[in-house]
């Protein structure tokens, strides 16, 4: 089954917070009291994550939740087939 884009650029942007923090995946799942499995799946694109989810990623790693967003401009929102 082939991976929604929306999840590839969410699991991208996450991966980019972490790692300009320096931090695993374990760190972020311990801050957003979620699993080390579910973190990697997230940023692989395997999961949408839900709003909860990204509100917790969010407060987990201290920046606001549009900033997980980020990667949604006009345009690629204009691309995504929903």
């Amino acid at each position: 089954m082939a991976k929604a884009r929306e999840a590839t650029i969410f699991g991208e942007t996450l991966r980019r917070l972490r790692t300009e923090r320096g931090w695993t995946q374990e760190d972020v799942a311990h801050a957003a009291n979620l699993t080390t499995t579910y973190v990697g799946q997230v940023e692989r694109g395997d999961k949408v994550p839900s709003l909860t989810v990204v509100l917790k990623l969010a407060r987990g790693l201290s920046v606001p939740p549009t900033e997980l967003l980020a990667g949604f401009s006009a345009a690629v929102l204009r691309t995504l087939k929903m």
